[in-house]
């Protein structure tokens, strides 16, 4: 499979303006490259800069330094210092983001929720509710929620609505950050099961999972992120 995703000497710091102005070094010479069809698992502890790599990765930060670059519409796209158009249209079309936690929109039903990023590239109403009650099935929310607000919704569901939002449309690379966290063992091998369609349909994924089970259930390599080995690829299989 093709390489849909590479990184190169990519560096993050962030500076404490209120202690006089340390700097962390969060990444430092972050290499890697992920290819369709497989899932790269962040590997590190709590503080290594996992969320950290997939926000910057994702144009939520800004890095220091290095190189990101996607295949975006059939060619490369270098991502750090890009035009925001040009971020925005990558975030609609290339690179899909799921995390456990819903962004809530005020009064707006479950369904539509979950509709908009079909929406937003031209699907039909029809084709995207047929997809989106499919999903909400499937991650068992039940369908007298589906004309509410989530933000009514108790934390479980809420996060199950985001996950059915970010697995809506098929996204060439997909960035999830803990999306089986929090959930039952029912709901979460469900996650698990969208994660493997998008992986066999040929996304390139980069996750979190702090979940033993869940990470070999789906990684095929791991990143090592602990601060002395943060430019160290392991391309060990992981089953």
């Amino acid at each position: 499979m093709n390489t849909l995703i590479e990184v190169r000497d990519l560096s993050k710091t962030f500076t404490l303006h209120q202690q006089h102005g340390v700097v962390l070094n969060v990444l430092r010479g972050v290499d890697f490259s992920v290819a369709g069809g497989e899932c790269l698992v962040l590997h590190g502890q709590s503080g290594a800069g996992k969320s950290t790599l997939l926000r910057t990765l994702y144009g939520n930060y800004l890095p220091a330094g290095g190189s990101i670059r996607v295949q975006h519409d059939g060619q490369w796209l270098e991502l750090v210092g890009a035009e925001p158009r040009d971020i925005l249209q990558v975030r609609q079309r290339t690179l899909g983001y799921v995390s456990q936690f819903l962004r809530v929109i005020p009064r707006v039903a479950c369904l539509d929720v979950v509709m908009e990023p079909a929406l937003a590239r031209g699907w039909s109403k029809e084709l995207a509710k047929a997809r989106a009650e499919l999903l909400l099935s499937r991650l068992n929310i039940p369908q007298r929620l589906w004309q509410l607000a989530p933000g009514t919704f108790s934390g479980g569901e809420q996060q199950r609505v985001n996950i059915a939002r970010g697995f809506m449309v098929a996204w060439p690379v997909m960035l999830l950050d803990e999306p089986t966290a929090s959930l039952d063992d029912t709901n979460r091998q469900v996650v698990l099961e969208l994660i493997n369609e998008a992986k066999a349909a040929g996304a390139a994924l980069i996750g979190i999972f702090h979940d033993r089970a869940a990470r070999e259930a789906v990684a095929d390599r791991h990143l090592d992120m602990t601060p002395a080995a943060v430019n160290h690829e392991e391309y060990a299989h992981a089953r």
